[in-house]
């Protein structure tokens, strides 16, 4: 597994070795012991995956201390444009955002640490997304960023985007409540 940092403290890109011939490929994912080989120790508790259409922009989110998530996120079908941002106030990368292309195709993993608010925008027809969370969800710690409150490209064009409701209403990253 190649681990690449991005220039924000914890949040690296993950590439699995992939093994393919005229049959398919076949890749490790996840190996608790690489991880450690790697200094990353976290435990995973939640598998959570969505599929959605081109255009559908889920995010941004994250869970409120003591209840703060990493996710581990990777494509199963399809490509996507996955965002982040950064709200740990002690960071020089603080409201700074991160974005990787991931698809099935590139096979790229973004670690996502506590302290980011998360987000992707679906690229092609159709996207499934899977992640993984080393803490269980808590609706009362759920909290978000509108995601047209900050200078995102998000490489479609604004009529294209597809947001629920929850995520219309989310507040700017001025207002939005959040202590890490």
């Amino acid at each position: 597994m190649i681990v690449s940092p991005t220039g924000f403290k914890d949040l690296v890109i993950l590439e699995p070795k992939v093994f393919g011939d005229a049959r398919g490929y076949f890749m490790e994912a996840y190996n608790r012991e690489t991880f450690l080989k790697s200094g990353i120790d976290i435990d995973f508790v939640q598998d959570n995956q969505s599929r959605s259409s081109k255009g559908v922009l889920r995010g941004l989110h994250f869970q409120r201390a003591p209840h703060a998530q990493t996710k581990l996120v990777r494509v199963l079908s399809g490509s996507v444009l996955d965002v982040v941002v950064d709200l740990r106030r002690s960071e020089p990368t603080f409201k700074k955002h991160f974005s990787l292309e991931i698809s099935a195709e590139n096979k790229k993993q973004l670690l996502v640490p506590k302290g980011f608010a998360h987000g992707f925008v679906v690229l092609s027809e159709t996207a499934e997304v899977l992640y993984k969370c080393d803490e269980f969800y808590h609706p009362e710690a759920d909290g978000g960023v509108h995601c047209q409150s900050l200078s995102i490209d998000w490489k479609l064009p604004a009529d294209m985007l597809l947001l629920s409701e929850k995520d219309r209403n989310l507040p700017t990253i001025e207002n939005a409540k959040f202590e890490f």
